[in-house]
């Protein structure tokens, strides 16, 4: 079993080819995958100006808006005519289009979600409150506000901006929260049987 602890601010910030953001991987799976077979990804991106999203053919995406007023995204074909502009609401759409996107007013932040079609489904939630999160054999916990307890009998302390992810074998966890006003975003992931 993998189980890795992760602090956003201690992850590399990578510009992005066309100038328009910046991106902090936080994992991809299987280690060692390229751009063209990975199974998934997870990373925070800033989008600092207007224009082209990455195209990524057999891919499926979420987008999570985390701060900022956010962007608007269109589509050439009309698909995909969306407002992200709710904050801790996911957001899922196609990587097979090219989307282009659009700052509402000034720079915001994003959790990006990738999976591979063929290979697995993602689903993120929001959590502000105690919650027992199912067994699942692979995820990802990030803290966005307040304090979190995450596990059992060893449960670990999350700040903001601090997560950790697993694989291996099928973990439950108890998220309990500590202080005012907490967030934290959970993903799942589920390999599809073939």
């Amino acid at each position: 079993m993998t189980r890795h602890r992760f602090d956003l601010q201690d992850l590399p910030a990578t510009p992005w080819k066309n100038g328009g953001g910046l991106t902090r991987e936080v994992l991809w799976q299987p280690a060692g995958a390229s751009l063209d077979d990975f199974d998934w990804r997870v990373s925070v991106a800033q989008i600092d100006s207007d224009g082209p999203f990455s195209a990524f053919p057999g891919i499926d995406r979420v987008i999570t808006l985390i701060d900022g007023v956010g962007v608007q995204l269109r589509s050439e074909g009309g698909q995909v005519q969306h407002r992200l502009s709710t904050p801790l609401s996911p957001f899922a759409f196609s990587g097979d289009l090219a989307i282009q996107g659009h700052l509402l007013d000034g720079a915001c932040q994003v959790f990006n979600v990738l999976t591979r079609r063929s290979v697995c489904r993602a689903q993120v939630q929001v959590v502000r409150s105690a919650f027992d999160w199912p067994a699942h054999s692979q995820g990802l916990f990030m803290a966005l506000q307040g304090q979190w307890q995450i596990g059992g009998d060893e449960a670990q302390p999350l700040m903001p901006n601090q997560g950790l992810w697993w694989q291996g074998v099928a973990l439950s966890w108890q998220l309990r929260p500590q202080g005012a006003d907490p967030v934290l975003l959970g993903l799942n992931l589920t390999h599809l049987a073939f």
